[in-house]
């Protein structure tokens, strides 16, 4: 499976006219404009359009795991920098929340893990589309941190009678989202994720002694597509690394 060179170009706001997203304290009952279900939500763009998060990851959350399920490489960064060259992963989107986690599970398969890939990934697949968008600001738990947590879940087969387990997989979200949270908003989906895939590689390597490879700096070449990007502020902004 290859990315295809367009991936750069789908918008950050609207998927269906490209508008800035809005948001209302209250939630609103609101018809998605393409599968015309109907549902409580505080945001749509400022034209009205409102996607479900369903249809909004449909296409994402196959290609995410049959890339994962075949990619050998051992560095769950580098599988999320191919994976968002697919246009089916969009700037923004609760893709990102079965994303990290699946990253995260390839790369400690390739790095050795004893599991198997396929069911780990059906459960992340499963587990992580049920975190619903939006979530960072409106549950202060961003589901990049919430997605790298799951994965600790399915590794240690946690469940909520766990013990050892139990914690370990809470003290993975926590962990990364005190990372998330340190560097501040406005959210940025791919922000956010790189922020949990480091975080979440240094505690597998802690607890799983599993040697996840890591690169040594993350270079974001998708700020032009954020319209709230912190610029030099975000750590992997080409402005505050002095790289292009």
């Amino acid at each position: 499976m290859k990315a295809s060179d367009n991936t750069s170009h789908t918008p950050s706001g609207c998927l269906i006219c490209g508008a800035p997203l809005v948001y209302t304290r209250q939630m609103e009952p609101v018809e998605c404009v393409l599968c015309h279900g109907h549902f409580l939500s505080n945001a749509r763009c400022e034209n009205g359009h409102y996607i479900c998060d369903s249809c909004h990851e449909k296409d994402a959350l196959q290609v995410i795991y049959s890339f994962c399920l075949h990619t050998k490489q051992k560095n769950p960064v580098a599988i999320m920098q191919e994976l968002i060259r697919f246009p089916q992963i969009h700037m923004h989107g609760p893709e990102h929340h079965v994303l990290v986690g699946s990253a995260l599970l390839a790369a400690c398969k390739n790095c050795g893990a004893g599991f198997e890939l396929e069911p780990a990934l059906l459960a992340m697949r499963e587990r992580g589309s049920q975190v619903p968008g939006g979530i960072c600001g409106q549950w202060g738990s961003c589901g990049a941190g919430i997605s790298a947590g799951i994965t600790v879940s399915i590794l240690t087969e946690a469940t909520p009678l766990s013990g050892r387990e139990w914690g370990l997989a809470n003290q993975m979200t926590a962990r990364c989202l005190s990372a998330i949270g340190a560097i501040g908003g406005p959210r940025c989906c791919k922000r956010d994720s790189y922020t949990a895939l480091i975080t979440a590689a240094e505690f597998i390597r802690e607890h799983f002694h599993i040697d996840l490879e890591t690169p040594e700096s993350i270079i974001c070449h998708m700020s032009g597509r954020n319209e709230q990007c912190l610029g030099a502020s975000c750590p992997y902004n080409s402005q505050r690394t002095g790289e292009n």
